[in-house]
Parts: C-alpha cells; structure tokens; sequence
C-alpha cells in the first residue's frame, strides 16, 4: 500500500502537491514519515541520485526525479518496486504536462494541491488493479527496474549527508565488490591448480615408488 505521495522542487525542497493516506489508523504514524519525507526533498540537488529508495524501518521512501521536481512515494517495504516506480513515472509525466513550466515560478508551498485529485485516481486505477494482476509476477521481475541507489534515510537525516554522496559510495562500493571477486576468482584459480600439483606429485610418486618397489 501506498501511504504517502510528494512532489518537490528539487532546487529548494518546495513541495508542490501532496497526498496521504486517508486511513486514520495509518494517518496517526504518517506525521514522522511526512517530516522526514520534507527533510529528504530538502537534501536532494542536480547532483543525486535520479531513482532511489530509502529503508525507514518497515516502510520504504522510493523517488525518481525529472525535470528538476521530485516525485516520492512512502510505501511498505514489501511493496514490489516495479509497481511503485512505475507509478512514480505515471504521476511524472501527467505532473509535467500540466504544470512543468509553472514549476520554476511559484513560490507557495503546495501550489499545484489539487493535483491530489489525479494522484488519487492514479493510485486507485494504476496500483490497485494492476497490484491484483501482477503482485506474483512482478516480485520476479524486478532487474527491470533501472539502477535504484537504495540507502537508510535515518543514516542520511541524521548524519545530514546530501543525497548526491550515495552515487559515489555506490561506485566505490561497486569497484571494491569487483575487486573482491576478481580476487576471489583469482585465489580459487590458484587453489584449483595448487591441488592439481599435488595431486600430480602423489601419482608421481606412487608410480616411482611402485616402479622401485617392484624392482
């Protein structure tokens, strides 16, 4: 399910629209999330990450960024990102089309509010129809969805660090994986030949033992 929606201004944090979950069992713990979900927006630059999720306990933040504005989505953690990132894409094209060139001009906070309206519809039509078809199938397709820099948003509020450092951590953390692994397959090679030479010794050795043995 789908709890939280966000649209920002990337350049200032701004948010644009907005729309919540209207059940009141959830809407009593979606005040934290909607707070960290503000500080998020107001983290992000050119140079983040353009999709990204971010683990918040048994929740999950998920966002794609076009344009300059922001899209996020508060999510269970169990929600298939397929489906949230395709509803994301959804909501950023019709967003764009009715209100990309207004974006750099306005100046109050949730200027484009009634865009909750399409935001409601779009949840009910595109996640709920298609989360009955799909849900088994999309669990199994998710290497479709592009490069997702996933990270912890309480690690990133707390530490106050940009979003713009996880693209480098994650190269970093991509390079030293594929050094560990070269060196890896490197080691497990030498291994393999280190028991083939010993085991060419033993039978060396039984065939020149046997040989004098029987002499």
């Amino acid at each position: 399910m789908i709890l939280l929606t966000m649209i920002a201004r990337v350049a200032d944090g701004l948010p644009l629209a907005a729309s919540m979950q209207e059940d009141e069992q959830s809407g009593r713990d979606l005040q934290h999330y909607q707070s960290q979900a503000k500080q998020l927006c107001r983290k992000l630059n050119a140079q983040s990450p353009n999709r990204c999720t971010l683990e918040a306990g048994v929740m999950s933040f998920h966002y794609v960024i076009e344009h300059g504005v922001c899209y996020l989505a508060l999510c269970e953690a169990v929600f298939p990102k397929k489906l949230v990132f395709g509803y994301l894409e959804v909501l950023q094209t019709e967003f764009n089309e009715q209100h990309g060139k207004k974006v750099p001009t306005v100046s109050r906070p949730y200027s484009f509010i009634e865009f909750d309206v399409y935001i409601q519809k779009t949840k009910k039509n595109y996640i709920d129809s298609r989360a009955r078809r799909n849900l088994g199938s999309i669990n199994t397709e998710l290497q479709d969805v592009q490069r997702i820099m996933v990270a912890n948003i309480e690690e990133v509020l707390q530490r106050g660090e940009a979003l713009s450092a996880l693209d480098t951590k994650a190269s970093d953390l991509s390079s030293l994986s594929k050094k560990y692994r070269s060196d890896a397959k490197y080691l497990n090679t030498r291994s393999i030949y280190a028991k083939i030479a010993a085991g060419a010794v033993f039978f060396i050795t039984l065939i020149v033992y046997m040989r004098f043995w029987w002499i």
